[in-house]
C-alpha cells in the first residue's frame, strides 16, 4: 500500500505538478513530506502526517523549514531551527541559528 501510495504522490510531482505555479509555503515541499512521511511511518500514519500538513499549508500560515519528524506527529515542529541541517535553517530562522565556533 506504500509503495502505490508513493507512486500516486510521484506521478502528482511528475504529470501534474509542474502545469502550476510552486506555491507550497513550506521547505521540503507537500508532496516530499508526503513521500518522506509515507517512507518513515507506514500508509496510514504516513497519509495522515501528509494530509495535515496540506491542511497546513495555506495563506494563514507563515511556512518555511518543516522536516518529517521522527515521531508520529499531526503538528509541525516547534523547533526547526534547531536540526542539524543549519544552512535551510537558517534561511528561514536567521535570528534563532547559532553561528558555529
Amino acid at each position: 500500500m506504500r509503495r502505490f501510495l508513493i507512486g500516486v504522490v510521484r506521478f502528482y510531482q511528475r504529470y501534474i505538478s509542474p502545469l502550476s505555479r510552486p506555491h507550497c509555503r513550506y521547505y521540503p515541499t507537500c508532496s516530499s513530506y508526503m513521500v518522506t512521511a509515507l517512507t518513515k511511518h507506514g500508509a496510514f500514519k504516513g497519509t495522515l502526517m501528509g494530509i495535515a500538513r496540506i491542511l497546513r499549508c495555506n495563506p494563514f500560515v507563515r511556512g518555511g523549514f518543516d522536516p518529517v519528524p521522527d515521531h508520529f506527529s499531526l503538528r509541525r515542529h516547534p523547533h526547526p531551527e534547531l536540526f542539524e541541517d543549519e544552512i535551510i535553517a537558517a534561511k528561514f530562522h536567521p535570528d534563532k541559528v547559532q553561528p558555529k565556533e
